[in-house]
């Protein structure tokens, strides 16, 4: 029997991954009521959370059922033929047709596709071939378009519109349903000239849309089915705080809980013996494996931060600041789409492990730069002596913080993402930082956690950017800190104030104090 593995890329294939059904994703009397309604609707997700491998289970389906001649075709062939509608189309033409021979055995549309094309304008040769296949098919036809939101400008225009123009000859001249696919809502489609960049249209050339169905995330009771069927089909088990773990780091996106296990179970040697247990340690090394190998999911995300829509809901959030309230809401939906943040408020880092690819890949370039050996800053005991640390970076902040902040495109969190940086090249050479930050939290949360030989020492840094009122600030700060070094079971707590009021000299911004809250020892650093 072959060995099946966790699926990290593509669509899944039965025989070679561990899956959940498909179609278990989605409320199947919803789906198949707007199918049987002849609806046309929108299927959208963030990138690898399984959007294709759904379409092909539903396709298949309604195959199987026999009401239905189903069609998937995967459009995103059309992209590089850009605004060249008429490349474009026929490419298009050529998937839709390839696809309808290898599923139903029906040559129809690749008997045809050609002469459609040679004889009708490009704007008109989609509706023309679906038109002629539904008139020859004995079955509605349904189709499933896949990475629809890859074509631009004047091709997604053309193609958007040829659908709409047939909808009212639906299901004896036109396919009975059409689901568009991918990873953003129809509405958001900005359609704009690659030449002039000006928006063209937006999703009224899709008014015809009757819903668009979000595929969400796994739920917890799903990361436990899935894992679940590696330990029945090696014997390999996972510990049981290993589930409510990859729950916290993934927030159930499909691709991170995936890749997690096949990094522990494959890729690490040691784990491939099945008699060894899972355990939290593992899938901690399994995360810090993925961040620092820059895995292509997560490298498609960090090449997103770049998107000037997606810094200015992503750079508050980093910096803590901010008004959800005062944010445009179709950036905040657009960044929502893209998976990179929460569904539900408070606006926040999608999950734990992209709260700490964001700021590392932000900052990775800077971390190569920074002259910082680990050795400088470890205790003849093992320990991290964070208050020796700090206090080169506050000196190292004085020096160079004009220079490395204006670095950086979000220079709004710059002070945050120096620190970050700094930190990070330290802990890289024994020990890990965890994040939390949110858009008007008014502070971002560091916890560390650094392994010596007598144990693992846990410290709490809260980073806030003083701008006003600094009694009132250190007072919250202080308390901030208490909470969250509490929540942490830390051993020591720090807090970081970033002065960034005008005409204040280094010598007021730069000093060290010590603070105490609820009998809480907490070190204070001004900068």
């Amino acid at each position: 029997m072959k060995t099946r593995f966790f699926n990290t890329a593509g669509p899944i294939q039965p025989d070679l991954h561990y899956f959940l059904p498909p179609l278990e994703r989605f409320d199947q009397d919803e789906l198949f009521g707007l199918i049987d309604a002849r609806k046309y609707f929108v299927l959208h997700a963030p990138r690898q959370t399984g959007k294709t491998s759904c379409l092909l289970a539903l396709r298949d389906e309604l195959n199987r059922r026999g009401e239905y001649a189903c069609v998937y075709a995967n459009i995103e062939t059309a992209q590089s033929a850009r605004e060249n509608v008429t490349e474009a189309m026929r490419a298009i033409l050529g998937e839709i047709a390839s696809r309808a021979r290898e599923t139903l055995g029906d040559t129809f549309p690749k008997e045809n596709f050609i002469r459609i094309s040679e004889q009708n304008p490009a704007h008109l040769a989609l509706n023309s071939l679906l038109t002629e296949w539904a008139e020859h098919s004995t079955k509605p036809l349904v189709l499933l378009l896949d990475e629809v939101d890859a074509l631009i400008g004047d091709t997604l225009i053309s193609l958007l519109r040829q659908l709409r123009s047939g909808y009212d000859r639906r299901p004896s001249h036109f396919p009975s349903s059409v689901i568009l696919c991918g990873v953003r809502d129809v509405r958001d489609y900005r359609i704009h000239s690659s030449a002039t960049k000006e928006v063209i249209t937006g999703g009224s050339a899709f008014n015809i849309k009757s819903k668009s169905l979000r595929l969400g995330n796994f739920t917890p009771e799903e990361i436990h089915r899935l894992y679940e069927l590696h330990a029945e089909a090696t014997g390999q088990m996972f510990e049981p705080d290993v589930f409510p773990l990859v729950w916290e780091l993934t927030a159930g996106q499909p691709w991170l809980v995936n890749a997690l296990a096949y990094e522990a179970c494959f890729e690490m040697k040691e784990y491939r013996d099945r008699t060894k247990p899972i355990t939290t340690e593992v899938i901690q090394q399994a995360k810090e494996r993925l961040i620092l190998r820059r895995d292509t999911h997560l490298d498609q995300l960090a090449d997103k931060l770049s998107e000037p829509r997606v810094r200015r809901v992503i750079e508050p959030i980093l910096a803590g600041e901010g008004d959800p309230e005062k944010m445009p809401a179709d950036e905040l939906q657009y960044v929502r789409d893209l998976g990179l943040i929460t569904e539900t408020r408070p606006v926040a880092i999608a999950n734990r492990i992209y709260q700490e690819v964001i700021p590392r890949e932000l900052t990775w370039s800077t971390q190569q730069y920074l002259v910082q050996d680990t050795a400088w800053y470890i205790n003849a005991d093992g320990r991290l002596n964070l208050s020796q640390l700090l206090a080169a970076f506050q000196q190292f902040f004085r020096e160079h913080s004009e220079h490395w902040v204006e670095r950086f495109e979000y220079k709004e969190a710059g002070p945050q993402l120096l620190l970050q940086a700094f930190l990070q090249r330290i802990v890289n050479g024994g020990g890990r930082i965890e994040r939390e930050y949110g858009l008007g939290r008014k502070r971002t949360d560091l916890f560390l956690l650094w392994s010596y030989p007598g144990g693992v020492q846990r410290a709490v840094i809260e980073l806030k950017i003083l701008r006003q009122q600094p009694d009132e600030t250190l007072a919250r700060g202080l308390e901030q800190t208490w909470g969250y070094a509490d929540r942490c079971g830390a051993d020591e707590a720090h807090l970081v104030l970033f002065d960034i009021r005008s005409a204040r000299s280094w010598e007021e911004k730069i000093y060290h104090r010590t603070g105490t809250y609820q009998g809480q020892t907490i070190e204070v650093w001004g900068m």
